[in-house]
């Protein structure tokens, strides 16, 4: 008896793949008159610049196989090699080398010729050599990434023990930090869905984003369930930090895909402003425990969970540059600080209940809110990207 509704429900997925395959064997839009050629999309995921030339990683975002003819750079056509032989499948990629005598800090534009004569192009605004992995390298990297992300982080920290001492100064501290983790919320939602249009239209467009955020605010909230612990200010820091260091590592992901693509002139206006936007972060980690007294070791180890996260981010996004990957990424460090944000709400409503703060609408909640967004928004306003 309990097979048979398994046996009721494979009859309905038997008629649709017979349906299915019918359509495509009957070739119904030909049969309709409506047959047309499949029409031809290229992307241009990435380029690196050696001093040999060119190398270009290219997508097929069409829905047929297409093949590559010819390369033409600033107007001429130029010799180029293939790391794959014959047609590029749809969501295929393919690495072209050009050999090219470019010049540094100039503009070069490239297009790219299909045997129907589709045509496809691509500016390299600034041509500069694409950094190569190694030890100095990385070194450089890591030092710039503690810079931008830990060393204001903790600046912004050295504000706890001036937290410590307000009187009656939790419910707009608190309100504060949820001001703070909306705009970052707000932040990673739209930088991910610009990047998820720079991918490839087929592979879902926003819902490279949309998906793993709801995914991780599920996910989050059942750990959490599961924990069966009330949040108490020292966790709910450190959901904050892991929130914080999601972020950051977006940050480093799109810092070092602007390295990558030469879009980013490194410089002390850039650290400023970085430094700028990750104090505030910095003052967020800290209200949670603003009330409690907490030991130098932990404080150290939340800056470290919130700010290191950048210095991979920053290798990755550098030498491993891909639109759709870091889209879905940032959809997960979205998902995270919302999740943060709801556990921090649950935090202020126990709080409440235990007579310690007033009304979450309360002005002093709504100038903290308002407060926190315009900190962190204005503090953006300084990073020159």
């Amino acid at each position: 008896m309990t097979a048979r509704p398994w046996w009721y429900a494979l009859a309905p997925l038997v008629v649709l793949a017979a349906f299915v395959l019918a359509i495509f064997r009957l070739d119904a839009l030909h049969w309709m008159g409506l047959d047309a050629p499949a029409l031809e999309r290229l992307g241009v995921e990435q380029i690196k610049i050696s001093k040999s030339g060119f190398e270009v990683l290219v997508r097929n975002n069409g829905a047929e196989p297409l093949q590559l003819a010819q390369v033409m750079v600033d107007g001429a056509y130029w010799v180029f090699s293939s790391d794959h032989s014959g047609p590029i499948a749809r969501l295929d990629t393919t690495r072209l080398s050009i050999d090219f005598p470019w010049g540094s800090g100039e503009t070069h534009h490239l297009r790219f010729i299909t045997s129907i004569g589709s045509t496809f192009d691509h500016t390299i605004e600034i041509a500069l050599e694409t950094p190569q992995p190694s030890t100095s390298v990385l070194a450089r990297l890591a030092v710039l990434g503690i810079l931008v992300g830990l060393l204001p982080i903790i600046v912004g920290m050295l504000f706890y023990p001036a937290l410590q001492r307000l009187d009656q100064g939790l419910e707009f501290v608190l309100a504060l930090t949820q001001g703070l983790l909306g705009y970052l919320f707000i932040d990673m939602g739209l930088e991910g869905l610009e990047l998820a249009a720079a991918a490839s239209p087929l592979l879902g467009g926003p819902v490279l984003v949309l998906i793993p955020l709801l995914v991780t605010i599920a996910l989050l909230l059942l750990f959490n369930r599961r924990q069966n612990a009330r949040t108490d200010g020292l966790r709910l820091a450190v959901l904050v930090a892991l929130g914080v260091g999601a972020h950051n590592f977006g940050e480093g992901l799109a810092i070092g895909a602007s390295f990558a693509a030469n879009e980013l002139a490194v410089g002390s206006v850039l650290v400023l402003g970085f430094a700028l936007h990750n104090t505030t972060e910095g003052i967020a980690l800290v209200a949670p425990i603003a009330k409690q007294r907490t030991r130098l070791l932990t404080l150290l180890a939340l800056a470290l969970l919130a700010g290191v996260p950048l210095v991979p981010g920053l290798w990755l996004g550098t030498f491993s540059s891909a639109p759709h990957w870091a889209a879905v990424f940032f959809g997960i460090g979205a998902g995270a600080v919302a999740e943060v944000i709801i556990e921090l709400d649950r935090y202020i409503a126990r709080q409440q209940f235990a007579g310690a703060l007033s009304s979450r609408f309360s002005a002093t909640s709504v100038a903290g809110y308002c407060t926190g967004a315009a900190l962190i928004y204005g503090s953006s306003l300084a990073i020159p990207i």
